[in-house]
Parts: C-alpha cells; structure tokens; sequence
C-alpha cells in the first residue's frame, strides 16, 4: 500500500490510526507466512539429511540385499518429494538464473516409435500494440517425452513453431500443456502406470525397472523412485479433499491392518498401521481414504476424524474409545459377534455356537431384503422382522452365560456380545446404519494382499505417500473406473486444474475428457 505525503496530511488522526494498523496486521501475517515457511523448509531439510545419511551410512551395510533395494528406491522418493516441497515452499520471485544447473538428459532412443504434436499460434498476426504486421515462421523448438501404453514404449515430440515480427523484433510460441514433471521425460501415461503397478499391482520399483527393460527402455529404479516421489505431493491436495468429502457423511465405516515398515536406524521392520475409513455401505459416496501411521494407537483415529461427528461402524478395539467419549456414536459389526461362535462351532462343535448363529443368520437374511430399499423402508422392516429376533438373542445368551464357567472359550464369545450389545443392535434403529463392518474389510483386503510385496522402508513419509495413491486408486475401482485411465486423466489435468475445482477430478466426480 502506497500513499503520498501530501494524501497524508489530508486524513485525520483516526485514519491515520485505521491505516497503521491495518499496515501492522499485514506486516504480523506475513511475518506469521515467514515463519511458517522457514520451519517447513528446516524441517524438510533435516529429513532430507536423515534421508541421505541412511541411504550413504554405514547402517545400511547391514541390510540384507532385498531391504537395501526397497530401502533405496524409496528414500529416492522421499528426496524428490522434499524437493518439490521444498520448491513450492519458495518465493515466487525466484528467477531462472537462480534455480539449481540440471544435469544434461540423455536423449532418448531413436528407435523408439514418435508421435508427433505440434503446438502452433491460433493468430500470426504480431499482437503489439500499434503494430498488426503477420508474423513469419522462423524455426521450432522440439521436446520429447516418454510415453508408455502397457508393453510399448512411444516418444511424444512437441514441436513448438517460433514466428517473429519483423517489424517489432518480437519472437512469439505457442505454449506446450503443463505436465506434472514440467521439465521431465515421462508422460502423463507413463507416471500412471508406475503409480497403478506400485500401489495397485504391488510390484516394487525394482521389478517394474525389469519389466521396462524387456518393453526396450532402461529407466534406473532411482528414477522412477522421483517420479513417484513428486507423484506423490502433487496427489496430496486431490486426497485431501476426497478425505474432506468423506467427513462430511453422517456414518463411517473404519479399520485398521499392520504393515511392516523398515526402520535403517533400528536395522529391523517395525510395525507400523495402515487406517481405512469410507463412507458407510448405504451412503450415496463409495469412496475410501487409507491414513499410514506408526502406531495402532487410538490418537490417529481422533486426528484423522476431528471435529467428526456421527455414527463411526468398527471392532472392539480401544483406539476407537476416545472418540466415543467425544460425541462420536458407536457402531458394532455382528459379523466380529458372528466370527467368535463361528470359530467356537468350528473347533468343537459346540450346540451353543450352533444356536448363536442361527440367530444370526436370521439377522442377516433380513438384511439381504432390505438391501436396495430406502432408510426409512429398511427401518420399518428392521423393526418388524429383526428387532424380535435380536430381541430372543440377546434374552437366550443371557440365559447361556449364567450356566457357563467363566473363562471358557464359550463364555468369552457371549461376553463379547452382550458387553456391546447396545452397539451391535443400534443398526436396526436407524435404517442409514449397517450391521457390520465388512464393507471397509473388503477396502483393506487389497493391501493385506498385497503387503508380502512391499515393505514402506525408511520413512513415515513414504507410508503417507502409498496410502494416498491407494486412497486415489481404490476409489476409482469403486467407481467402476479403470485405475490406470483414471490416474492418467487426473495426471494430465491436474497441473492446470484450478485449485477450487479440485474436487471435480475425485473418482466419484470424474468424468474422462475426450482423447486429443
């Protein structure tokens, strides 16, 4: 804000008081901006110390081979990611002439098959003012870069005509589209199908750079680790809104598997956890976030959920307590009441587990009628048909559990029912409720799978990284998308993607452009 001094003297003593301190609260915001900035980019420079320190240390000498590769190929992204973190975190006023030399590219094979695009001006009239002369074509510029469709290798050529006026001496371009690798190699295309083979084939960097080989292109596992790494951040934002857009649904379903993550500083895996939260089975949203965290304590369901308020479908573990207290309501899964009579049945054919789930079943063959109603249709009828059995259930387990030995097998599965009985039957009093949680157990079936493949070494920061695509990729399954369609869309839109429009790239929003 600029003002003269002779605009000065014409405002009162109480103008000149709003103006200071309206100049003081700008000064105290962007101080607020600096700092914030500065502790971000000391933080990323510390990991990125840590990160380098494991990847060059003596540590990783005592590794075994299978570890050192999935060690190095992830700590290759994790330094990318800080990179481009670090690089958003810089002022926009940073010139050319400032930013680091890249290292010179190699060109690419000649023969690779091209494609050809070619970026032209719409008008070669010269658009200065006061001029109107028709431009003349005087060369090109040409970029290259490399696409992959499953099995094929292809190079996409850019060709940028360069027209000039000659009356003026200005020199004109058509501009190329932006990339998500703005100054790289690989392709929309390409990135997608490192992306889907990682996080939705599980197949690690290291087979992935054998399969490229064999399709004629020798790409270092450490390069495609960066991709992935700058992948990852620029997915960030589309996760947090497809998160944003789960909290804002009334009933949530939540689970949690362990996932081994390898620690070079220990030299050992660690057990860390991968969370799973979605939309409940009768909402009209069929998406899935996955939170990575170290532990399995119950702060990370609290953080994830905040301010969340609603019906929250889960097992009997702890970690969810807290929030109970918080004004979440919980929501049984009688499938867990089901699996401890199941095992019970099983192993010694007890006539008690036999009845438990004949109940049971009862229940659920309610629930297979009322599946496609409405919540008021499937309330009504819940009443009618399920509450009387729950209501026979519970009044023979509590007859049962008298005559039983504490202690004993069969005890421990009546006990489990009736301590949360109250919570394995709220479903029939509201018809928006399920009757378990096996809907986000099928959501983390994938990764339980797929977990043999990959161990998350090194950082918290590559968990958080895969569980993000795998959010991406899991929701557009559940939307019937092709995943790697999908994330080649989203990769080729993204960087030109206004950030209030966002959301109209989430899976259950995402409409494919048509192919140019």
């Amino acid at each position: 804000m600029v003002v003269d001094t002779q605009t000065l003297t014409h405002l009162s003593a109480q103008e000149l008081r709003e103006m200071v301190n309206g100049l003081l609260t700008k000064i105290a915001a962007k101080d607020r901006e600096i700092l914030y900035r500065q502790t971000k980019i000391d933080q990323l420079t510390h990991e990125m110390a840590v990160l380098k320190r494991w990847k060059f240390g003596r540590s990783r000498e005592q590794l075994d081979a299978g570890q050192i590769s999935l060690l190095d190929e992830t700590i290759d992204a994790d330094i990318a990611a800080i990179e481009e973190e670090l690089e958003q975190l810089a002022p926009s006023s940073k010139t050319n002439a400032d930013a680091p030399k890249q290292p010179k590219r190699a060109p690419l094979p000649a023969d690779l098959p091209r494609v050809e695009f070619h970026h032209e001006l719409d008008a070669t009239t010269c658009s200065t003012p006061g001029c109107g002369c028709t431009l003349k074509r005087i060369g090109e510029d040409v970029s290259e870069k490399l696409d992959y469709t499953p099995g094929l290798f292809t190079v996409e050529r850019h060709i940028r005509g360069k027209w000039a006026c000659a009356k003026c001496q200005t020199l004109t371009q058509a501009p190329v589209p932006a990339q998500i690798i703005d100054k790289g190699i690989p392709t929309a295309g390409l990135l997608a199908q490192v992306l889907v083979a990682k996080y939705a084939d599980h197949l690690p960097l290291y087979r992935q750079e054998t399969i490229f080989a064999r399709a004629g292109m020798a790409l270092p596992r450490s390069t495609l680790a960066q991709w992935v790494g700058v992948c990852g951040v620029q997915l960030q934002p589309l996760v947090d809104a497809l998160k944003q857009e789960i909290l804002s649904h009334s009933v949530l379903h939540a689970d949690e598997t362990p996932v081994a993550m390898l620690k070079p500083g220990n030299k050992k895996t660690h057990r860390a956890y991968l969370w799973a939260y979605a939309p409940g089975t009768f909402e009209d949203l069929k998406a899935v976030v996955y939170d990575f965290c170290e532990t399995r304590a119950g702060e990370h369901a609290r953080a994830f959920l905040g301010d969340w308020k609603g019906g929250l479908v889960c097992d009997d573990f702890a970690g969810y307590k807290a929030s109970f207290c918080l004004g979440v309501t919980e929501v049984g899964c009688m499938a867990h009441a089901r699996r401890k009579f199941f095992d019970l049945h099983v192993s010694n054919k007890s006539q008690i587990a036999a009845q438990a789930l004949q109940y049971i079943t009862e229940l659920y063959e309610v629930e297979r009628e009322v599946k496609m109603l409405t919540a008021d249709e499937r309330y009504a009828i819940r009443q009618a048909r399920g509450k009387p059995v729950a209501d026979a259930l519970h009044e023979w387990m509590l007859l049962q559990r008298q005559r039983i030995t504490d202690g004993s097998a069969t005890a421990k599965a009546l006990d489990y029912s009736l301590k949360r009985w109250g919570a394995l039957t709220r479903y029939l009093d509201a018809g928006q409720l399920p009757i378990d949680n096996n809907w986000i157990e099928n959501q983390i079936r994938p990764i339980a799978i797929g977990r043999g493949n990959w161990l998350f070494a090194g950082s918290l920061r590559a968990g958080q990284r895969a569980a993000a695509v795998m959010s991406l990729i899991q929701s557009a399954k559940l939307n019937g998308h092709d995943p790697y369609a999908y994330m080649k869309d989203v990769l080729t839109r993204l960087p030109t993607q206004r950030a209030s429009q966002v959301g109209d790239l989430l899976p259950h929003r995402w409409q494919p452009q048509t192919i140019r």
